[in-house]
């Protein structure tokens, strides 16, 4: 049955309000978040408390479980993407993922062999695909790229305390009152989120009912006074540089996002969000067995030492944001992965004592949390711009929604990867070489990002390095 648009729903104007719906993603990824965080510090104590598995196993069990998180969510973001794309609204599948965390959450709660806890990861994975798939298009649907830069420097900025407060929390509560308790909070937070994501209308929604807010007719106003600007034509001019022949396959024509994976830029930006995710799911892993080995600490010190390695975003999440919207991702990405590989060197020194041991171990981690400020945006609004640009030299060939779910899809899918990699790769090289030895190896990868992010990335000129595209050459 057709919808009426010439009856608005009640609240239209504040349910599609910018604010509130960056506000709605913010919360859907901080939950995403919070969940798959909290169980972090408590997982090797989980294994051994309620699934008794034996010490020397824990670690290889904590990295699997991670994985399987990771595992589920690249094998069903670009599903997703494709799927979200073809709808003419974002928020049902948005509401759908809710679904499989509230099982997965059950399941991690009540969960007590390692086969059912697999299977709550694996419905979290699958909650995380949707959630970053959708959640990303429904910003750049939203705000569009010019300030994508600063939206996603201060929503991962704000949403990182999700990071720093699982953990911790995670680690308090379960000490303190048990997985139950834990658990809870997460139901709590499952509820705030439903009731957000079921009450959000989408900006296209609103424009139907004819609703217009304050910015966008600023923007109106803005390319009416610019329209024979000799600036627009410019930009026009430059899009040459994007187009795509028109006698692609059809396979392409299915999934046209393939065309523009053939752009180096592109190729780069999900390089760094792969290598982000191998960042954090290295972390992850190993901090909590580390201390738990070199420090001797309980659940509860093991989840407050990841607020030094997050806190930094807080702080430089969105002035990193804004340096990316103003001087392209270029410089952020690079010099954040050089900056990195110094803490991670580093993180070789401590050694059992002390507090002065635990602290310069804060302090690498610290150094480490600056660095991931520098790098969070630059993959997104690269890969955005690139798209964007694709879109807007051939409108035809992407469709009226555009490929950004499938882009947000894919990467996604390389950061799933990262995440999935990560922990098995930094567990195994932990165990076979030594923590050390292990982040240098991370920070060698660091190192060579840096260098492709300065070869590839877009500065200030963002349209600069246009490629054109025919997926036969």
């Amino acid at each position: 049955m057709p919808t009426d648009y010439s009856k608005p729903p009640l609240g239209l104007k504040w349910r599609s309000n910018t604010l509130f719906i960056i506000t709605t993603i913010g919360i859907g990824l901080f939950t995403d978040l919070f969940l798959y965080g909290i169980v972090v510090p408590i997982l090797p104590f989980i294994l051994r408390d309620r699934v008794s598995v034996p010490h020397d196993k824990i670690q290889t069990y904590t990295s699997v479980l991670l994985a399987c998180f990771a595992g589920a969510s690249t094998l069903f973001s670009l599903p997703t993407g494709i799927i979200a794309d073809k709808l003419p609204a974002r928020q049902l599948p948005f509401l759908g993922g809710l679904v499989a965390l509230l099982a997965s959450t059950t399941l991690l709660w009540l969960g007590k062999t390692i086969p059912i806890l697999i299977l709550a990861r694996i419905l979290q994975g699958i909650s995380g695909a949707v959630v970053w798939t959708i959640g990303l298009a429904l910003i750049m649907d939203t705000v569009g790229s010019d300030k994508l830069g600063v939206t996603i420097g201060s929503i991962f900025s704000i949403i990182s305390v999700s990071d720093l407060v699982a953990p911790v929390l995670g680690g308090v509560v379960y000490k303190k009152a048990g997985s139950g308790a834990v658990f809870g909070i997460g139901f709590g937070l499952l509820a705030i989120d439903f009731i957000m994501r079921l009450v959000l209308i989408e900006k296209k929604i609103a424009a139907k009912y004819g609703l217009k807010d304050a910015e966008e007719e600023e923007e109106e106003e803005e390319e009416s006074a610019n329209e024979d600007s000799p600036l627009l034509a410019s930009e026009i001019n430059n899009l040459d540089e994007w187009r795509i022949p028109k006698d692609q396959p059809g396979w392409i024509k299915k999934f046209p996002l393939l065309c523009c994976l053939k752009n180096p830029r592109l190729i780069v930006a999900q390089s760094i969000t792969f290598a982000n995710a191998v960042l954090l799911g290295t972390f992850d892993s190993t901090i909590p067995t580390e201390v738990q080995d070199l420090f001797g600490f309980d659940s509860l010190k093991a989840g407050l030492l990841f607020m030094p390695l997050v806190l930094p975003y807080l702080v430089f999440g969105p002035l990193a944001g804004k340096f990316v919207d103003k001087k392209g991702p270029k410089l952020a990405a690079s010099i954040g992965f050089g900056f990195l590989v110094l803490p991670l060197i580093l993180l070789r020194l401590p050694h059992q004592g002390g507090d002065g041991e635990i602290a310069k171990f804060c302090i690498f981690l610290a150094m480490c949390g600056i660095g991931m400020a520098l790098i969070s945006a630059p993959s997104i609004v690269e890969a955005s711009f690139v798209v964007e640009q694709y879109y807007k030299a051939n409108p035809d060939f992407f469709g009226d929604e555009g490929p950004y779910a499938q882009l947000y899809a894919i990467n996604n899918i390389f950061f799933s990867a990262g995440l999935t990699l990560g922990p098995l790769i930094s567990g195994a090289l932990r165990d076979a070489i030594g923590y050390g030895n292990m982040n240098a190896v991370v920070a060698g990868m660091c190192a060579v990002e840096s260098v492709l992010c300065y070869v590839y990335l877009g500065g200030a000129s963002l349209s600069s390095l246009g490629k054109k595209c025919d997926i036969r050459d």
